[in-house]
This record gives C-alpha cells, structure tokens and sequence, in this order.
C-alpha cells in the first residue's frame, strides 16, 4: 500500500507578469486547493509546504533565463524534500506553481537513479532562451530536465541530464508551429502532440511508455500535469489558452493507468491560476476528475504490459 506524500510549492518564477496583472496567481494554486478540499478528499499521509521566493522578473545575464538564481535554490530544496519520500511505499504529489517545478522534481529523480517522465502538456515546454519570447523556465521546464539549455541550469549539482530523453514521453502539445516543434523533433523525447496522440490512441501510447519502463528496468517514472493540456472549455484558468485539448475521459484513461503501475512515483500539477476562475467552477470540476484518477493508486500493483 503506497503512501501519498504532498509537497506544496507555490513558485511562479517561471512565468511572467502580464499587460493586465503584475503577477501570476498561480502562486496561490496549493492554498485554493486546500479550500475546495482537494487536501482532504486525498487524504495524505503528510503534507509538506516550500515556501517560495517573491515573484520577480529578474533576467539573469549567464542564462537569459529570468529568475534562474533562485529557480536553481528552488530547485534543489525541492529536490531535497522530495528525495527522501521517492520510494516504492510512497505516492509523491507535488502541487505547483508554475512548470518551472519539474526542474526540482527532476532534480530529484535524478538523485534516486534512472527514470522516466509522462508529460502531459498543452506545450513543448522544449526550447531555449534565444527561441523564447518570455525568457520564462516555465516554457523551457522540459528542455532543462533533459539536459537541453545552459548548464547552469541544466547541471544542477552536476547531474545533468537529469532525465534521458528516450525515457520521456511529451503528450499533449497543441501549439502546431514548425518553428516551436523543432528542438522537440530533433531530440530523442517520444513527442505525441495532441493530434497523433488521438490517431495512435490513448491506450497504445501510454502502453509503449509502460513498456520502456518495464524492458528498460527504470527505477520508476513520474508524471507531470500541466492543466492547460485541458480542452480549453473545461480548463480555460492558464496563463496560455489555446483551442481543443484533451477530454476528461481522455485525461482519466491515462492517469488511471500510469497511477496503478508499481513503478509509478508520483506526480507534478501545475498552472491552474485561482485568479482566472475566481468562482471555483473548473478548480472543483478539476478536482473531482483528477481524485477519481488517484483513487486508483493502490488498487493494481502491474509490472508490464
């Protein structure tokens, strides 16, 4: 019986202000959480909390990355958190913040051996800082944990890469741009926009993920849920709205499966913006869907498929 293990981190130092806003609420996503119960219908075992740094717009001059001083702190705290609960017993979820909290959970992989990632995102999140129009970690987040970017960032501790990239699987992405698809094209990441998802199935490529992890005996996977993957009718509170995006059904198909795979770690949630669904209406639709997934963690102990 696995354990669930909460780690909050509320960071949005990966993203920027906008016209409108001068910053980001998804700093407030874990707290929102809280108050539409998500905390108490999952029912962790532990709840722990990071606090993060103030919100700035700081471009470093190394990286041409914003913030990257204290995305790197972030990041290993975070990883320190997290890498003693990274175990079989243990179901570790990390409620975001903003996507740049995959380098910290990277991070912490990286520390317990060789694993894999399910990314699921209505993005790449694979570029670097010269094809970026933010300079924004929560935009290259992908790209850093595959070791794709300046050491600084991508080196951490020296442990780059902190994620093979022929052990990752990019599910999701739905912004079809020759340019923007590049990098993603020309690595060794398993890419499945949205699109080539839906005409291979669901089924057949979480099964193929499942697969590498099973013949290339990973010490285990994460998953990483970017809530703007969401079809934008169910999911429009993200900084980054586009049209279409996978279904709740889709959505349930997937996690379900992963979640009851032993070697299933945990899993990331980021982006959900309180202040871009000040009712509450899709937070607690959000939460209703991804609790029915969870509830599935201990009730099938598969090694392959």
């Amino acid at each position: 019986m696995k354990k669930i293990i909460l780690l909050e981190c509320p960071t949005n130092l990966g993203l920027i202000k906008s016209p409108t806003i001068d910053e980001p609420g998804v700093k407030r996503l874990p707290d929102w959480m809280r108050f539409h119960h998500f905390h108490t219908l999952l029912a962790p075992k532990e709840t722990h909390r990071l606090e993060a740094f103030p919100f700035a717009m700081h471009l470093d001059p190394i990286t041409q990355v914003r913030n990257a001083e204290h995305i790197i702190q972030y990041a290993e705290q975070q990883s320190n958190s997290m890498v003693q609960h990274l175990h079989k017993d243990s179901f570790v979820l990390v409620l975001g913040g903003d996507c740049s909290v995959l380098i910290g959970s990277a991070l912490a992989l990286k520390k317990k051996g060789t694993f894999g990632l399910f990314f699921l995102d209505g993005h790449t999140d694979y570029t670097i800082p010269e094809l970026s129009q933010t300079h924004g970690a929560a935009g290259m987040d992908l790209a850093i944990a595959c070791g794709y970017g300046h050491e600084k960032l991508t080196n951490i501790q020296q442990l780059s890469p902190y994620l093979k990239e022929e052990h990752v699987y990019c599910v999701g992405n739905r912004e079809y741009d020759d340019d923007y698809e590049k990098p993603i094209l020309e690595s060794n990441v398993h890419y499945y926009p949205l699109y080539k998802l839906r005409k291979e199935t669901v089924p057949t490529v979480v099964h193929h993920f499942l697969s590498i992890v099973d013949q290339e005996e990973l010490d285990g996977f994460f998953i990483h849920l970017d809530v703007d993957v969401l079809h934008d009718t169910i999911m429009p509170a993200v900084d980054c709205r586009q049209e279409d995006g996978l279904t709740y059904d889709e959505l349930h198909e997937i996690v379900t499966t992963l979640v009851q795979h032993k070697r299933c770690f945990g899993l990331e949630i980021t982006i959900l913006d309180p202040d871009l669904d000040p009712d509450g209406v899709y937070t607690k639709a959000f939460i209703n869907n991804i609790i029915s997934c969870l509830q599935h963690i201990n009730e099938s102990e598969k090694s392959s498929y």
